[in-house]
């Protein structure tokens, strides 16, 4: 989505609608998850991403701003069966109010050329979750893949009805992460041909990267709660 006017020229409260705030780390106590959530509602972002078992406390402290919930599923390997992923995104949409769900699509089989499989496990999800007017997001891990296997995976998240192509999780453990370069991003946006919407997530942590992205046409990022505070200075 190219925006009207240029990243440098928006205010902190319309540059904070394209962030969701990540607050995944699985080692948080709850004091922690309230404190970074609490932090991406007053920053007015568009959602607070978060883990399943934090949905009960987040949908109560969300509730009533405009901060929506990003839950991710799945996550991060994607390797669950197509059956218990439907069934998560079950179990968390029909209970919570669900902005997006993150789902990781099954990246090992996009890497062995198995594309029906990805885009039938990406179907799954994506025909619960709209039910439930939740958009889903798909995510690739981009750091994995080849170029054309991001081609790939992007046009799997088409035939799947997803409202998302996404990078990466944040934590791929299989090599350097680099995340949402540009380079990246502009590989998702040629694939996607205006048919999907693209989420940059893993390594937006400078003000300079957050506004190539936003001018570049990107529709959403991913940024760590420690960043959220770098890249929206003004």
């Amino acid at each position: 989505m190219k925006p009207t006017k240029k990243a440098a020229e928006m205010t902190a409260k319309e540059l904070a609608r394209y962030i969701d705030q990540s607050v995944l780390k699985p080692e948080f106590t709850q004091e922690e998850i309230k404190k970074y959530t609490q932090e991406g509602i007053d920053f007015g972002c568009a959602t607070i991403c978060i883990n399943p078992a934090s949905l009960e406390l987040v949908s109560k402290m969300v509730k009533g701003t405009d901060t929506g919930i990003c839950v991710v599923c799945d996550f991060p390997f994607g390797l669950s069966t197509t059956e218990s992923k439907a069934k998560q995104a079950e179990e968390y949409c029909s209970k919570y109010k669900i902005m997006d769900l993150d789902i990781v699509a099954n990246y090992g089989q996009l890497r062995s050329g198995n594309l029906d499989y990805v885009t039938a496990d990406i179907k799954a999800v994506v025909d619960v979750c709209h039910k439930y007017g939740t958009e889903v997001k798909v995510i690739i891990e981009t750091d994995s893949l080849t170029k054309q296997q991001i081609i790939d995976g992007t046009k799997c998240a088409i035939a799947a009805g997803a409202d998302y192509i996404k990078s990466s999780t944040g934590f791929y453990t299989g090599g350097e992460c680099v995340g949402a370069t540009p380079e990246v991003v502009q590989i998702m946006m040629d694939a996607g041909e205006g048919k999907i919407k693209v989420k940059g997530s893993g390594c937006i942590r400078t003000q300079e990267h957050f506004f190539k992205l936003i001018d570049m046409g990107i529709d959403r990022m991913g940024v760590g709660y420690r960043s959220t505070p770098d890249v929206l200075k003004k």
